[in-house]
Formats: structure tokens, C-alpha cells, sequence
């Protein structure tokens, strides 16, 4: 799979561009604050989700443009070309909206089509923050497997926020209304908790198979609130059992949002967190690197990966490798520097762009 045409339109810094790419590796540069990362991102909302900024859609509209914004993009696929879209209109400027080959669709139904996989400098810290970010990184590995995953986690987020604030009335939860949103709790997050818990297992045996070399083997594993074995009715029971304490709490205490990723630097037996910054971001690329292959085994087509300043930070020994395993590997993979002499390693076949005050060109 590739994306072989993007249309930007009052998108980020963008007040309109249109990016021709060849399937392959796709290099973009240029000095900071060009626009590099704006592409990567409107890339990543042809996917379900806030994209790799988390940013709302009021944000990723142009400055001084009409309040709305669009991102068209052709992708090329064994059964043909398919033309996707995302965006909002001025008058709705918070209210997404898809199309898939030119009709209206769901968010949830982009996944079906394209698979996303990014990093970003922002999760060099991805190991050493808050529980959140893990699993949204989670997520997204498990959405490139399982599309059906991220209908079930915007669910079971609806069904616990509206649990919260039933519980939070002051004259008392009406329960029947309460167990219909438990009921709905466990049902998505019995499926959340097994997709997980199956793309876990999956990756931690990929990677612990991978031989030795320039980027650290991890082993990962789920740590927090685990379901039982008959998930959807326990956790259904363990949210009834628990409307006191939870009203108390002002959240849900039970969960599969209070379910943490664990990685471990398999050579060193060591937890990430303590690991240094270029051993972490070894694992975080190790991972994403072993993620896509067993994505192209088990779906049948590569994720296309948005790799964001990717080889500022690696050695030319890390940097070399990256790129020739990237090569042999196949499949579609952009990629962002300041300068062109970092990719200087990528054969001839790569498309080269050059971004500078907003415009995107061939380098």
C-alpha cells in the first residue's frame, strides 16, 4: 500500500499543496519550522484518530484561512487505486468528516483502508511519561492489525465518560440507565483488553525473535488492570461492585484504561525507563520496524510508516542500517530531516522533496 497523491488545503501552513510520491521511501527537508511535519501529519489523519500531533481539528486549520480544512489522498492498492479524504467546513469547524472514494463515511472506516504506523521526537519520552501516551502508542499497533479496534475504544470511552457523570448526579444514579452503560463498558472493553493482549504477545514474540544488532530487542508486556477470564461479565461485575467508590474517585477505577505497556531492553534486562535516550529510541524503532513486519504477514500489506526526524538522532552506523532494512523491507515509508546530506545512504529510487516557506518541491 501507498499513498501516491496528497492535496492539502488550508491545512497547518499550507494554503494549498499537492505531493506526487512513488511507493518506497519518501524523504522530505528542509530547515526547521518549513512545514516537514505538517505533511506527516495531515498523512496520519488518513487514518482513525487525532492524528500524531493530538491536536484538535480547530488547530490543524490554516491561520488567516476560511476555519476549515482538507487532506485528499490517492492510495494504491492490489485491487486498485482508492481515493480517501478528511477535513471540516468552516461553519462545523470541530466536526470531521470522511469520504472514501467519494462518499460519506465513518472515521473508523479509514483503518480498512490504509495502516499508519509513526514516530515522532515528541515520543522519544514515550517510556518515561504517564500511562496515557503508552496506550495510545498500543493502540495504534493494535488498529494496524485489528481496524474493528478503534470503533471499540471510541465506545467504550462514550459509554465511561456518560457512566461518570450519571454517577456524579448529585440525587442519585437512576440504575438501570447505570448497568445499560456498564453493560456497554464491558462489552468494548472485553474486546479492547483481547486485542491488546493478542498484538502484545504477537510483538513480543516477533521481537524477541530478531537477531542481535542495531536496534534493541524489546520484550513487552500489559501491566495494571488485566481481564478475567470471562472478561466482558466480570468487568461488568467489578463496575457494579464498585459505583461508590468510583463516584468517590470521580472516574472509573476498573478497566481496560487502566491498563498500562510495559517494555524491557531484552539484552539488557532492563526496564525502558531506565534505559538512555538512544537506547530508547533503538526500542522505539525496533518495535514500530518489527510491528510492520508482522503487520505485512498477518494483514498482507506494509503499513506505510511516518518516520519525523528520524535520523538527527542515530549514529551512521544506526543510520545505515535503518535505511537498508528499510529498503529490503518494502513497502511505503516518509521520512523528515533538516538536512539532505542525512539521507545521503537512500538509493536513487527514493522520492526526494524539498519543503521551504510552505511549499513542498522536488529536491
Amino acid at each position: 500500500m501507498a499513498v501516491t497523491r496528497l492535496a492539502l488545503t488550508d491545512f497547518r501552513s499550507y494554503p494549498t499543496a499537492t505531493i506526487e510520491a512513488a511507493p518506497g521511501l519518501v524523504v522530505l527537508t528542509g530547515e526547521n519550522g518549513a512545514g516537514k511535519t505538517n505533511v506527516l501529519e495531515a498523512l496520519s489523519l488518513l487514518a482513525p484518530g487525532r492524528g500524531l500531533r493530538q491536536a484538535t481539528l480547530g488547530e490543524m486549520a490554516r491561520g488567516g484561512g476560511p476555519g476549515g480544512f482538507a487532506v485528499a489522498a490517492r492510495l494504491a492498492l492490489p485491487a486498485g487505486a482508492v481515493e480517501i479524504g478528511t477535513g471540516t467546513l468552516a461553519t462545523a469547524p470541530e466536526r470531521r468528516q470522511v469520504r472514501i472514494n467519494g462518499a460519506a463515511s465513518s472515521g473508523g472506516a479509514l483503518g480498512e483502508w490504509l495502516s499508519l504506523l509513526w514516530l515522532t521526537p515528541a515520543m522519544d519520552r514515550l517510556f518515561g511519561e504517564g500511562a496515557s501516551g503508552r496506550r495510545r502508542f498500543l493502540d495504534r499497533l493494535v488498529l494496524a492489525l485489528e481496524p474493528g479496534h478503534g470503533v471499540h475504544a471510541a465506545r467504550y470511552e462514550a459509554a465511561m465518560r456518560a457512566r461518570n457523570k450519571l454517577l456524579a448526579e448529585p440525587e442519585g444514579a437512576d440504575a438501570a440507565w447505570l448497568a445499560a452503560l456498564e453493560a456497554g463498558m464491558a462489552e468494548h472493553g472485553a474486546a479492547l483488553a483481547g486485542a491488546r493482549g493478542r498484538t502484545v504477545t504477537a510483538l513480543a514474540t516477533r521481537s524477541a525473535a530478531q537477531p542481535a544488532g542495531p536496534f534493541a530487542r524489546a520484550g513487552l508486556s500489559l501491566d495494571g488492570w488485566q481481564p478475567a477470564a470471562e472478561a466482558a461479565p466480570a468487568l461488568a461485575a467489578e463496575l457494579r461492585g464498585g459505583r461508590g467508590r468510583d463516584a468517590a474517585a470521580g472516574r472509573a477505577l476498573a478497566g481496560p484504561h487502566r491498563t498500562d505497556l510495559r517494555v524491557t531492553h531484552l539484552d539488557k534486562a532492563q526496564p525502558a525507563d531506565r534505559c538512555s535516550t538512544g537506547e530508547q529510541k533503538a526500542l522505539l524503532l525496533g518495535l514500530v520496524l518489527a510491528h510492520a513486519d508482522l503487520v505485512a504477514e498477518g494483514v498482507g500489506r506494509r503499513p506505510v510508516l511516518l518516520l519525523d526526524e528520524v535520523a538527527a538522532h542515530l549514529d551512521p552506523h544506526r543510520r545505515a542500517a535503518l535505511f537498508d532494512r528499510l529498503a529490503a523491507a518494502g513497502g511505503q515509508v516518509w521520512m523528515t530531516g533538516t538536512e539532505p546530506g542525512l539521507f545521503a545512504g537512500i538509493g536513487a529510487g527514493a522520492t526526494r522533496l524539498a519543503v521551504r516557506n510552505g511549499v513542498v518541491s522536488a529536491a
